[in-house]
């Protein structure tokens, strides 16, 4: 009988020999990722990234079938790297673009904290001092009705430390309207579950009242939660319960405020607000560093002294502690100069306009068409959903968009009505120049800043 062991036939140069599958340099420049950074790189940086990738898997460091990556990865400004980018989208807390921009005071603290710092030690004693206490300290200033104060890594650990300490194998009980999805998949529901406490939901998707909570406590409820839904609006015929009413019930209240917010704000009346729901009753509130705070990603927990003295000695705790630089950042953007988002919140319209015109009438002399338009920026990020600001923006054909993305520095606007838009409103007005000279270089396709990456 044959044997039909594929193994028994002879091997082809191609098998044999992975060399023989190291793509080639015109296929590789035919890649629309390459063809991409062409235009803002230049042929031969991009030739040369592509011949580096080559080499490596033609002695043996690299799988042929990675050439392609490692040469993308090699490209400066590669998205496999972290780019600066200018965020022209009007979105002041753009999740993809890295949330909240830190303030300078912040970047010198990450630098500062970047090498041996007494992160957890006291100069004056020479002993062990309580880790972060420069950024503890800085929230309990800011944030007085909170008894203590905690910070872990972002703030769904924060409310999945909450179910750990407070409601392990028992009830949260919580309203059918605030079982959100927090972006990217991740669920409340599966969040909270995933820690062995069961949800008791009560109430409607559009309607909840304080009886329906009052219904479902028992023995075995852990806490009442609310979650403001910070990504989305639900209107017409709704209710909800507020924080204060549920404090009348007995079981500790957990607020879950998202979006940052540590004190109210007049442009953001309908936000709540850390300090404001532990003066209405909450034990805990929790919420996120690198939202409308303007600070690194964290998740803050504020309230009752006696109980976030149990979430910082839960064992879990150690695993979402921070390190010494978001620490840092944390601290100087708590006590230090209003934060980038803060100002792109507040900037005025007048300001706004006077700036477009002026960028617009630039471009224009160079033969650019630009206009100067009225625009609508948003908060995003998971916070005031809803809510948009007047603002005003340079308007571009739409093809522009492309090649800004790809240039160097790389601006991210926004395409609306078969237009480019360049909203001002999230850009610094110290950035115009470097901005124009954006454009500049798209509309001749050639980079903005010369061979080296943007850093």
């Amino acid at each position: 009988m044959a044997s039909t062991d594929a193994m028994s036939e002879p091997m082809s140069d191609a098998d044999s020999d992975p060399r023989r599958r190291i793509p080639r340099t015109d296929a590789l420049l035919a890649d629309p990722r390459f063809a991409a950074a062409l235009p803002a790189l230049g042929r031969p940086v991009v030739k040369a990234a592509i011949a580096a990738a080559q080499d490596r898997a033609r002695a043996g460091a690299l799988p042929p079938e990675r050439v392609a990556e490692a040469a993308l990865a090699a490209l400066p400004g590669s998205a496999a790297r972290l780019s600066e980018v200018v965020n022209a989208s009007g979105v002041i807390v753009h999740t993809n673009l890295g949330r909240a921009a830190l303030s300078e005071a912040a970047r010198t603290a990450l630098l500062t904290a970047a090498g041996s710092t007494d992160v957890e030690f006291d100069l004056a004693t020479g002993a062990r001092a309580r880790r972060g206490r420069g950024a503890l300290a800085a929230l309990a200033e800011r944030v007085p009705e909170a008894g203590g104060v905690h910070v872990v890594n972002n703030n769904a650990a924060a409310l999945l430390l909450c179910a750990l300490v407070l409601a392990p194998g028992r009830e949260i009980v919580i309203s059918r309207g605030e079982l959100v999805e927090i972006g990217d998949g991740f669920r409340i529901p599966e969040l909270l579950a995933a820690t062995g406490a069961r949800l008791r939901e009560v109430g409607t998707t559009n309607r909840t009242h304080l009886d329906d909570y009052r219904a479902a406590l028992g023995p075995d409820t852990g806490f009442i939660l609310k979650v403001h839904p910070s990504n989305f609006e639900v209107t017409g015929f709704t209710s909800g319960v507020g924080t204060a009413e549920l404090a009348t019930l007995g079981p500790p209240v957990v607020h879950d405020v998202g979006s940052g917010l540590l004190r109210p704000h007049p442009l953001l009346p309908g936000e709540p607000d850390a300090a404001t729901a532990l003066r209405e009753g909450a034990a805990l509130v929790t919420a996120s560093g690198d939202k409308l705070l303007g600070g690194p990603q964290a998740g803050l927990l504020l309230g009752e002294a006696e109980l976030v003295e149990r979430l910082r000695r839960h064992p879990v705790a150690r695993a979402l502690r921070v390190d010494k630089l978001t620490l840092a950042a944390l601290e100087a953007t708590v006590r230090g100069p209003v934060p980038p988002v803060v100002a792109a919140l507040e900037r005025g319209e007048a300001e706004l306009v006077e700036r477009a015109r002026a960028l617009a009438a630039g471009l224009a002399a160079d033969g650019i068409p630009a206009e100067a338009v009225p625009s609508r920026a948003v908060v995003g990020g998971g916070g005031a959903p809803g809510v948009e600001l007047p603002s005003a923006a340079v308007a571009l054909p739409e093809r522009f968009a492309a090649a800004l993305r790809t240039g160097r520095p790389p601006v991210v606007g926004r395409i609306e009505a078969g237009r480019c838009l360049l909203d001002l409103r999230t850009v610094e007005a110290a950035q115009d120049a470097r901005l124009a000279a954006a454009v500049r270089a798209a509309a001749a396709g050639a980079p903005a800043e010369g061979d080296a990456p943007c850093t």
